[in-house]
């Protein structure tokens, strides 16, 4: 069996180990010849680098593995690019989120002003990492779940439309983790139906492999719960403002009870509430600054002391092996089912073609070849038209550095109440990412 040369682009992202260790978990379905960590700030990186390489030594000699800031010693002779990215680190996250509250607006990490400033910021990113994948391994594919995920997806669709770019979500896959618990299957066996842009969007079937529909039963579930359940399934989303998120769905559920909710449209549905529950002062950001990045980089920073991975610290990101499936897909040409943000193209029937929906494909050597979910309800089309709509102003603005097409997104979007108020966050926006937006005019 072939053996895969892989480059993970974000090598100090906390993520990085856990996608590290899945990936030792799954070397049998995805056999690795070399690993290498990609990332601009090389310090950060080198913490993560130096554990993994302990660990790697222990667990998997044969691998060849490095991390480097050389994008040449990076990207040469690769077959895939994973990328999860973060623009301007935790430190911008937490302005995306505060600046808002600031002015009475949700303040998230890829939802309203804050996912729009992110977005402004991973493109320029974005782009970098695929000309460095182009230029040194133009045959590599780049598995992207960099977040925001809808705007990058819409970057890519207008100024790389020829590159090999796959851009997929970790959060359906989380949720279908929950629901699956709900009655009691495994994750594995359940084919869903789904459309949405990405993080938005609906459930409209979960199935077993027999046919057996299971839509029902986790409604009236959700209905009582929301996606709260008694096992911990997940360990990235088990914070309380996480627990918050997953009970929340049965508020969203009462508006739509048709389909099941993405956990995201609380954002959407419910910005009074959302604000009116946030700590202007302690926001998400702060939450993972504490809780998982002083985890992460401590548990590494004990495995360079100790100079063993033994009893080490770091987890298996068990559920990022969807990672794992969409390589193998376009590897192995497997036929993989999965959830992906591709271009619609007739796959939502009542929807723009040149929309870049979340709908699951069939993937294999060439890609995705999204499956045709029909006419969508009017209710969820138009909320995902105004939505589609602020991610293509958002992407406009940023080629043509237009100061009124971003203030247009802004005010288009669900979360914001008015022009004055969408004017007002945008230029505090441009303030504070004065180091990383193109200069709007």
């Amino acid at each position: 069996m072939k053996k895969f040369s892989v480059v993970i682009a974000g090598g100090g992202s906390t993520f990085t180990p856990g996608i590290v260790m899945m990936m030792l978990d799954n070397i049998d379905r995805f056999p690795m010849r070399e690993l290498v960590l990609y990332d601009n700030d090389g310090e950060r990186q080198a913490v993560l680098g130096e554990a993994l390489e302990i660990l790697l030594k222990e667990q998997a000699p044969d691998l060849k593995f490095s991390y480097t800031t050389d994008p040449k010693e990076a990207f040469t002779d690769k077959d895939f690019c994973m990328a999860h990215i973060r623009v301007g680190k935790y430190e911008m996250r937490e302005k995306d989120e505060k600046i808002p509250l600031r002015h009475g607006v949700i303040g998230q990490e890829t939802c309203g002003p804050g996912g729009i400033a992110y977005g402004m910021r991973s493109i320029t990113g974005m782009l970098e990492i695929i000309d460095h994948m182009e230029t040194y391994s133009p045959d590599c594919w780049m598995l992207n779940y960099s977040n925001p995920a809808a705007i990058v997806a819409e970057a890519c669709r207008v100024l790389r439309p020829n590159s090999k770019v796959l851009n997929i979500c970790d959060m359906p896959v989380g949720t279908l983790r929950r629901m699956s618990q709900i009655i009691g299957k495994d994750p594995q066996d359940l084919e869903v139906r789904y459309f949405g842009l990405n993080h938005f969007g609906w459930w409209t079937s979960v199935k077993d492999k027999e046919g057996h529909e299971y839509l029902d039963q986790i409604r009236d579930y959700v209905a009582e719960n929301g996606y709260l359940t008694q096992v911990e399934v997940d360990t990235q989303h088990m914070d309380q403002s996480w627990q918050e998120t997953h009970k929340k769905a049965k508020d969203l559920l009462a508006v739509n009870p048709r389909y099941l909710p993405n956990t995201y449209l609380k954002y959407y549905l419910y910005p009074d509430y959302e604000v009116a529950h946030s700590d202007h002062n302690y926001t998400r950001a702060n939450e993972v600054m504490n809780g998982r990045e002083k985890e992460v980089f401590t548990a590494a920073r004990t495995i360079i002391e100790k100079g063993t991975a033994v009893d080490g610290a770091f987890h298996i990101d068990s559920h990022a092996s969807f990672i794992v499936d969409l390589a193998r897909a376009i590897a192995f040409n497997t036929h993989e089912r999965m959830l992906m943000i591709v271009e619609n193209n007739g796959a939502i029937a009542n929807f723009p073609d040149d929309a870049m929906v979340e709908v699951p494909c069939v993937v294999g050597n060439d890609g995705p070849e999204p499956l045709v979910q029909g006419k969508i309800p009017a209710f969820e089309q138009a909320l995902m038209f105004q939505q589609v709509t602020v991610e293509k102003l958002v992407v406009e603005a940023y080629v043509e550095q237009s100061y009124q097409k971003l203030w247009q997104a802004l005010t288009l979007s669900k979360t914001i109440p008015s022009a004055k108020v969408a004017k007002d966050i945008l230029d505090d926006l441009i303030e504070a990412n004065k180091d990383y937006w193109p200069e709007l005019h």
